[in-house]
């Protein structure tokens, strides 16, 4: 009798076990636990195809660190309810904007990166107010809207790049004298302003500090706005906007306050991503760079109407991590140069596994 009783506290037990092993899966989400694994795979094969793990490591993080501020922009609007914000390049161009004329003021070194922050920032709240009010007048359409109003602005923008009154010899055309380069070296003036602040270098390690501090610090700022009265509304906009608005709050006013913040932190991240790059690059370059962003978010385990500060660091890491790893291992495995087309094929196809995921996971 005593025997039955231990094997049935063991079926039990084992029963616990995988019923608890089962709702983590489920929690943390199968297809990441997929991506997870399958990036931990590439850095243990790392130092067994000639690629030191440290120094992958290292990489990785960097990239984090530039990408995670963009990633960061997507959350106030899927707060309000707005859905992923395809319009990022509207906040670039803003950044691109405080970049150019901060330079063009003659500031430099680390000062010329806040300088930017604070040009930026009229441009950022201009272009967020017209964006949120044309938003607020297609709800239901916003992210295909939003597709279309940054694709437009990059293409307008490239003609202001040229037509601008820019003068500073260190950023025009040389032969012409008139109209920006295509790419800006930024040696002299933000160049690891962040990065190169109070970096740790163990061996082949190295950690941008400064750079993911200050992430640190603009995900705790946006944490903390989401939990006052005003954040508290902002959510419940994007939960249940007829319940909103039975409680009194300005659904309009709310989802326009989230696309200026969004608009915003696109420009301070595109600042963020040019100091660890080293360069400002113009014209058609924020093209597409609204949808590493939207792909991060979503492969964190976002959905349209719910993200959160975790789901950011998640994706970022997991999606950077895998555009990172995955050319170095492949290409030290065959011992040819692919690793542009490597990084082509492996990024755009994250972002039709995470845009093709949306729908599912927002059921």
């Amino acid at each position: 009798m005593g025997k039955t009783i231990i094997k049935t506290d063991l079926i039990d037990d084992n029963n616990s076990f995988m019923g608890t092993v089962k709702s983590a899966v489920k929690s943390f989400g199968l297809p990441r636990l997929i991506i997870s694994l399958f990036l931990l795979l590439m850095f243990i094969l790392a130092p067994f195809v000639g690629a030191n793990f440290f120094t992958q490591l290292s990489n990785t993080l960097n990239r984090f660190s530039w990408n995670a501020v963009l990633v960061l922009a997507m959350v106030p609007m899927i707060h309000s309810g707005c859905g992923l914000n395809f319009g990022l390049p509207l906040g670039i161009i803003a950044g691109l904007l405080g970049a150019t004329l901060s330079i063009e003021l003659g500031f430099t070194g680390a000062t010329t990166f806040w300088m930017a922050i604070l040009l930026a920032t009229p441009f950022a709240v201009l272009f967020g107010t017209l964006y949120g009010f044309l938003l607020n007048k297609i709800k239901g359409g916003e992210m295909m809207i939003a597709t279309y109003v940054g694709f437009s602005a990059v293409s307008l923008m490239c003609m202001m790049w040229l037509l601008l009154p820019y003068h500073s010899p260190n950023m025009v055309w040389g032969y012409a004298g008139t109209g920006l380069r295509t790419t800006i070296s930024l040696d002299g003036y933000f160049n690891q302003a962040l990065s190169g602040f109070l970096r740790i270098n163990i061996g082949h390690l190295s950690i941008p500090t400064g750079a993911l501090l200050f992430f640190g610090i603009l995900a705790l700022g946006i944490w903390a706005f989401l939990h006052t009265k005003t954040g508290t509304a902002m959510t419940a906009v994007g939960s249940n906007a007829k319940f909103a608005r039975a409680c009194g709050v300005n659904i309009d006013r709310v989802r326009a306050l989230s696309v200026i913040m969004s608009t915003w932190l696109g420009a301070v991240g595109i600042l963020v991503y040019e100091q660890g790059f080293g360069f400002i690059q113009l014209y058609n370059a924020p093209f597409n760079m609204a949808l590493p962003a939207v792909s991060a978010i979503l492969i964190g385990g976002a959905t349209v109407n719910k993200a959160s500060i975790t789901n950011v660091i998640i994706g970022t890491f997991l999606f950077q991590g895998i555009v990172t790893m995955t050319p170095t291992v492949i290409n030290s495995m065959i011992h040819m140069d692919m690793s542009e087309v490597i990084r082509v094929i492996v990024s755009n196809g994250m972002i039709i596994y995470a845009l093709t995921r949306k729908s599912e996971v927002s059921k």
